[in-house]
């Protein structure tokens, strides 16, 4: 199964880090500089997980109190893993370590 993003543009998620209903995913963004050079950029988009009252999954954007350790918990873990791929905001595509998305499976983290 394909994932894609909000902007519908097919680009497939880096890594996604869960924690219950709590998720992060890293996407990995590709642009081009003011002064013309290809550069890769990450984002990181949150969400929470729930089952409406028609009993089909629904995400959304809000967090309850509750939610909070989870949430800080994935967004630890995304930064964490940005890091360790030694993200560079502003660096030309291709100058810094790619990790390949197929090996790198997404995080259950149970708490």
């Amino acid at each position: 199964m394909q994932t894609e993003n909000k902007s519908g543009s097919g680009n497939l998620p880096e890594k996604k880090f869960r924690a219950g209903a709590i998720s992060a995913t890293v996407w990995k963004n590709e642009t081009k500089s003011k002064t013309g050079e290809d550069v890769a950029y990450y984002t990181i988009s949150i969400e929470r997980s729930y089952k409406d009252k028609n009993d089909q999954w629904q995400t959304t954007q809000s967090f309850r109190v509750n939610d909070l350790p989870r949430l800080a918990l994935v967004v630890n873990k995304a930064y964490e893993y940005l890091n360790l791929v030694d993200v560079n905001v502003d660096a030309p595509v291709g100058s810094k370590p790619t990790v390949s998305q197929s090996s790198i499976p997404d995080e259950e983290i149970v708490m």
